[in-house]
């Protein structure tokens, strides 16, 4: 039976009905279901942005992505089905550059590249070929994702091409209830792509979040770079965005990503770094781990 409309108890009875519908790993759903069954099932407290972030708590040890948003207005019209997301604004992309933060030539000969962000990858590409064009012939490059929050993985797919090159690579499937998707990078970035012999190395963060975090999880499992800083939060779902009331939309999971090579995913665990440091030295340890390296690690 449904609980008391606007009740904890309800908006948990409401994540229950929305993970039989999309998530797609049916083991971790149910185990879920079951967490928030016991914690809340029968909670009479009215829905509060705390209490958003307490149901968040108890659902982020199965999915780190969830997430609840309250607004005390309840001025939101709550989905049948999950409208999908909202297309992104081009001029916002445009005054950020497609979240590409920095892109620098060292004296040394390595190129760093700092994306901030992977925007949609039609607005985005343009931005990161140009940094691509810029850092082609370093002797070494580094691509800090340290403030990465995620986004497209068609602009993680871009930048695996860059740094991957050669021949189409299988990079991931991404597995929804009823369809899977593949990844692959294309190998025709032409001469833009980095030569095989160029070290790479990623730095990571707390903050390297989602598909930052694949970025990183795919180049470190092609064994073409080695990932410096600290262990990220360990965001592997993909999501979409629901309004389950007019007080309360959610970030749900939809899919799940099984990495080509290792066959698995860093959902829970994060990202592990080769060389574990803090975020204030990963780029002066990145780049002395460059200046050791001939090449693939």
């Amino acid at each position: 039976m449904r609980p008391e409309a606007g009740t904890v108890g309800e908006l948990a009875w409401q994540l229950c009905a929305w993970i039989d519908r999309l998530f797609p790993d049916a083991d971790r759903g149910e185990r879920l279901k079951r967490a928030l069954d016991r914690r809340f099932g029968n909670d009479a407290r009215a829905v509060t942005g705390d209490l958003c972030r307490e149901v968040e708590g108890v659902a982020h040890e199965f999915s780190r992505h969830l997430a609840l948003e309250y607004l005390a207005d309840g001025s939101l019209v709550p989905d049948t089905e999950p409208p999908g997301w909202p297309p992104q604004d081009p001029r916002e992309l445009q005054l950020r550059a497609g979240s590409v933060g920095e892109v620098t030539r060292r004296p040394d000969g390595v190129g760093v590249l700092a994306l901030d962000g992977l925007d949609g990858v039609h607005i985005a590409a343009p931005y990161l070929n140009a940094a691509f064009a810029l850092l082609r012939g370093a002797r070494g490059v580094v691509l800090d994702l340290r403030r990465n929050g995620g986004g497209d993985p068609g602009t993680v797919t871009l930048v695996l091409d860059w740094l991957l090159g050669g021949e189409p690579t299988h990079v991931s499937d991404v597995i929804y209830k009823d369809r899977t998707r593949q990844w692959w990078t294309t190998g025709r970035l032409a001469d833009l792509a980095t030569p095989a012999q160029t070290p790479v190395t990623v730095l990571v963060s707390e903050r390297t979040f989602s598909s930052g975090e694949a970025l990183a999880y795919h180049l470190q499992s092609q064994r073409r770079a080695r990932i410096v800083g600290q262990r990220t939060p360990g965001a592997a779902d993909h999501i979409t965005p629901v309004r389950l009331s007019g007080h309360v939309r959610a970030l749900l999971p939809e899919a799940r990503v099984r990495d080509a090579v290792t066959k698995t995913n860093w959902e829970g665990t994060g990202v592990v770094p080769d060389l574990p440091c803090a975020p204030a030295e990963a780029l002066s340890a990145a780049i002395d781990c460059l200046r050791g390296s001939g090449g693939r690690y």
